[in-house]
């Protein structure tokens, strides 16, 4: 698959895979995801989720800009850095993120 970005804006950080492959796959199967979310990780051919640098550096970021959850690798965060008010979903594949992370219906239709 290929991918566009607006204004021709080229993104080269492997980080930002499970974030773009997410809302592909929220857009094309009409899924909002959870609102307040952060995705971080590389995405290998087979839908695992790889480690990515500087995941402490990169929460603390997002929950300063209001960010409340966050998906990341597994092994991205010991017990107790996860940032004050973030929930952090660790999780192996694109399937297991959108699974967490898939607005439920009921909330939805409100």
């Amino acid at each position: 698959m290929y991918v566009s970005t607006v204004g021709g804006a080229r993104v080269v950080e492997p980080a930002a895979d499970l974030a773009i492959a997410m809302a592909t796959v929220s857009a094309g199967q009409n899924v909002p995801l959870e609102p307040g979310l952060i995705a971080l990780g590389e995405v290998g051919l087979a839908g695992e989720i790889r480690q990515v640098a500087g995941v402490g550096r990169r929460l603390s970021e997002a929950a300063r800009w209001g960010f409340t959850r966050a998906v990341v690798p597994p092994g991205s965060v010991s017990r107790g850095t996860a940032p004050d008010g973030m929930q952090v979903l660790e999780v192996e594949d694109l399937a297991q993120a959108m699974t967490a992370c898939v607005r439920p219906r009921s909330s939805r239709d409100a």
